[in-house]
């Protein structure tokens, strides 16, 4: 019986032993995780942006990046498949800024996802164009041809103010935020038809005219003045810096915001035929 109850007292001794080393080990880990989250922005000097495959990434890689870098941040691109994916993640701290949309959109999505997004800094903007890959002027349009525009309201609308000018149609809402082509009246008999923004250059072949985002004539190699009407971008749809509200006076934010607006970034876009065409910041106008 003794010798049974010796066992038991060492084995328990070892097991106690063991206990308080597991212990101490996930104490430690414990601690060290705590260190790591205290030290994730603790600097200021992490900048997480979030864009989808455009060339307001390009702008950001090769324009904004180094000027960052030199001063010592630490930048980080994430590339959303989807514009529509980067806002959510803005606002839930995944990324710390959005450099894709216009203030119109931003103030919609800030209404639709109760977020706190605000504009930090203006950035090269493309502005929308009629284009056709079948007719060489506005002339040539006839009752039954299809139009297309992109299918978001904030872009929709943007279009239908273009075909609106050249008096194609008549925009009967006044609500960017839900707009939709049934508040486009025709008045020449074409038919407009809204599709997703990315499509508009593929289906050319296929519609008459299109108004196509900027964007992505540009990143085809295209030029936006070959455009058939060039849009006058009023500035609620320029494309903007956004980030969160709390963000504003952080050193990193600020950095940010100087980078948009310094002569080095101007110097870089103006240098790019890529960038023809594009509506600049008025920070530039010196």
């Amino acid at each position: 019986m003794r010798v049974w109850s010796e066992y038991l007292r060492k084995r328990l001794s070892k097991r106690g032993i063991q206990f308080y080393k597991n212990i101490s080990r996930w104490a430690l880990v414990i601690v060290i995780g705590s260190l790591v989250m205290a030290c994730g922005k603790s600097d200021e000097k992490t900048i997480v942006l979030g864009f989808g495959p455009s060339t307001y990434a390009e702008q950001f890689e090769y324009g904004i990046k180094p000027i960052l870098e030199k001063e010592g941040y630490d930048v980080r691109v994430k590339i959303f498949s989807q514009n529509m994916q980067i806002n959510p993640a803005l606002i839930g701290g995944d990324i710390d800024v959005a450099g894709h949309q216009s203030e119109a959109y931003m103030k919609k999505m800030n209404q639709e996802l109760k977020g706190n997004m605000v504009k930090l800094a203006d950035t090269a903007s493309a502005p929308q164009s009629l284009r056709s890959n079948k007719y060489q002027s506005l002339d040539e349009v006839r009752a039954g041809m299809r139009v297309a525009i992109p299918n978001d309201p904030v872009n929709g609308e943007r279009a239908a103010r273009i075909l609106e000018s050249i008096s194609w149609v008549e925009v009967t809402n006044d609500d960017v935020s839900r707009f939709s082509v049934n508040d486009i009246k025709s008045l020449n008999g074409i038919e407009v038809i809204a599709l997703d923004p990315a499509q508009g250059l593929r289906v050319l072949d296929e519609v008459d005219y299109a108004v196509i985002n900027g964007n992505y004539v540009a990143s085809a190699g295209l030029k936006i003045s070959d455009g058939l009407v060039v849009e006058k971008t009023p500035a609620e749809h320029v494309v903007i810096i956004v980030i969160r509200e709390d963000d504003v006076e952080k050193p990193w934010a600020q950095a940010l915001k100087s980078a948009y607006e310094s002569s080095e970034f101007e110097s870089y876009i103006k240098s790019e035929p890529l960038f023809d065409g594009f509506i600049l910041p008025k920070a530039w106008e010196r």
